[in-house]
């Protein structure tokens, strides 16, 4: 992934700041809103990493865009634009919001299902992940009708597989595993 050891410093250093000034959470909902934007816009991520547009159009831009960000995030901002890194400004949001969840003991729990949660889905899924790793989480679903049922649960590098996918995987890797069957 481009810049991320840089992202990384500057994400570190965008914390320690927000933490000293008091305003770590409004910059981790602005660092939320500018990964969604940026990821969910392939233009304004284009625009971003193009050296043909000036970075005066770039900040114009992103101040139109994002009108209501914090002092401190709009500084930040600025700072990459001045040091020519705007193109990582996605990269950056990312590692911020990933330091801040790490720094609160906030975990993100990614679960795969074939069809939207229920309550009670939901209920079950967040015994799991509280079974897995002793803590709550939040909860971000994922449809994947190709799973055809159960469920699969990412915490960080955890992975949970109760995907009927994988158990009929499994069950035909031991049909042909098994010389007698093969032999039909």
């Amino acid at each position: 992934m481009r810049g991320t050891r840089a992202a990384k410093r500057y994400a570190k250093a965008i914390l320690s700041l927000a933490k000293d000034k008091n305003s770590a959470t409004k910059v981790q909902e602005d660092m939320l809103s500018i990964l969604r934007t940026v990821e969910g816009s392939k233009e304004l991520s284009d625009m971003l990493g193009s050296p043909v547009i000036k970075n005066s159009l770039k900040k114009k831009s992103l101040s139109a865009i994002f009108p209501n960000l914090n002092e401190l995030t709009q500084g930040s901002v600025d700072l990459l634009i001045e040091n020519g890194r705007l193109e990582i400004l996605d990269a950056v949001a990312r590692q911020y919001i990933y330091m801040y969840n790490e720094d609160n003991q906030l975990k993100e729990a990614i679960v795969t299902t074939a069809i939207p949660l229920d309550k009670e889905l939901e209920k079950v899924i967040m015994t799991k992940v509280k079974e897995l790793t002793g803590t709550e989480a939040k909860l971000k679903q994922i449809v994947d009708e190709s799973i055809i049922g159960g469920f699969i649960l990412r915490i960080g590098d955890l992975q949970y597989d109760a995907s009927v996918s994988r158990s009929l995987n499994n069950l035909k890797r031991r049909f042909k595993e098994n010389t007698y069957v093969s032999k039909i």
